[in-house]
């Protein structure tokens, strides 16, 4: 083990998770193929080791350090890109079953080749719209977590993924600066869903030394009929 993987075990255990060798392997070997895949597409600006480890695999899996993820059945991961933080809380957690949603076809065969190589089970990848996603039975109103990365504002990102979410579960919304404005501005979204906030979780992330928010949001009652609105609506005219 290398000084980069000694901080990173270091770093999760004081936060209760503890990796295995072969979790420490799957995680080296998906940096390997994002860094490769990089070279021909367009993953992630970040390449350098040390800060994929801290900005992508610590920072994805700082949504565990809020939410028991044990307790955890079916998370889906909107928006997921180069599966963050999708892929590392499946690493760190393998009972999850998890659903990615990517709208760029070349991300899923690129995820598709992170499961495969990771030897991944219990993954369902879907090219698609989340707006078009979200109004199919299997997945409507059917997880009990959901989440995304960095992905839009609030009010946004409500009407993308509450819709996935379950009654009386969770969408989590990772931020990384302070999002107080984004949370007053997604008020009326949240009444229109049926959900409401929980509380935001402020940390900052160890050695980069940067903000990080998690938005917390519960889900009160099933999604009303008419969201999500069809594809591109949404992102034109937010719940605003």
């Amino acid at each position: 083990m290398d000084q980069i993987t000694e901080q990173f075990t270091a770093l999760l255990k004081q936060q209760g998770i503890e990796l295995s060798s072969a979790q420490l392997s799957q995680f080296e070997l998906y940096y390997q193929e994002l860094v490769s895949w990089n070279e021909k597409m367009n993953l992630t600006g970040i390449t350098e080791r040390a800060q994929v480890y801290m900005k992508h695999f610590y920072d994805s899996l700082s949504l565990s350090f809020y939410l028991n993820m044990e307790e955890v059945q079916r998370l889906a991961d909107i928006g997921s890109g180069a599966g963050f933080p999708g892929i590392p809380l499946k690493i760190a957690f393998p009972h999850i079953k998890l659903t990615i949603v990517d709208s760029l076809a070349k991300r899923i065969s690129f995820l598709q080749h992170i499961c495969d190589e990771l030897k991944l089970t219990g993954v369902e990848l879907i090219h698609g719209r989340a707006e078009d996603i979200a109004r199919q039975p299997a997945h409507r109103d059917a997880y009990d977590v959901v989440t995304a990365r960095a992905v839009a504002r609030l009010a946004l990102l409500n009407e993308f993924c509450l819709p996935f979410t379950r009654q009386s579960g969770v969408f989590a919304a990772m931020k990384g600066s302070d999002p107080t404005e984004e949370v007053a501005e997604a008020r009326k979204s949240l009444k229109e869903l049926r959900a409401a906030l929980d509380r935001v979780e402020a940390f900052r992330l160890p050695v980069e030394d940067s903000d990080r928010h998690i938005v917390l949001i519960h889900k009160n009652g099933a999604t009303p009929a008419k969201y999500p609105r069809k594809a591109g609506i949404p992102a034109k005219s937010p719940l605003i």
